[in-house]
């Protein structure tokens, strides 16, 4: 399944083979270190265009960060959201915004795959560095996605 581990201000860490077919096409300029996971997603020259049902992504991605935001003070996250509130997009998911789960559907090399996230982080690190890290995972919601997904990596598809 892709995923991609990220630090507390959504900087992409490392990434699994799988997420690399997610980021097919993407802008040169997104992926550049340190590269953002949530611009990535919502920027015109990233996966935005491909997102099927954005409006609801971006309101699910907004909404996260925004609480995220509010919880820490971080004037880093803080300016990332202004950041990201002016990216084009339509706003009309506002009913996604505190949604639990928000499927992404994006098309990639021609299938369109629905998607879910979920994110691991450690309770209990020994490490004060491991505690900012977090693995976002995306699974398929469906059989077709799944199997999409499986000849994408296979290189069948």
């Amino acid at each position: 399944m892709p995923a991609v581990v990220v630090d507390r201000h959504w900087e992409l860490v490392a990434a699994n083979r799988a997420a690399g077919i997610l980021m097919d096409g993407v802008a040169a300029h997104l992926l550049e270190p340190p590269a953002n996971v949530l611009r990535l997603s919502l920027h015109p020259d990233g996966l935005a265009p491909r997102i099927v049902n954005l409006a609801a992504w971006r309101a699910h991605l907004l909404g996260r960060l925004e609480r995220q935001v509010q919880a820490t003070g971080d004037p880093v996250l803080a300016t990332l959201l202004d950041e990201l509130r002016e990216l084009p997009g339509d706003d009309d998911g506002s009913e996604y915004h505190d949604a639990l789960v928000v499927p992404m559907r994006c098309r990639v090399r021609g299938h369109e795959l629905s998607m879910f996230s979920t994110t691991t982080v450690f309770g209990t690190p020994l490490d004060v560095t491991v505690s900012e890290l977090a693995i976002e995972t995306f699974y398929p919601t469906d059989e077709r996605s799944a199997g999409v997904l499986r000849a994408l990596q296979e290189g069948q598809a």
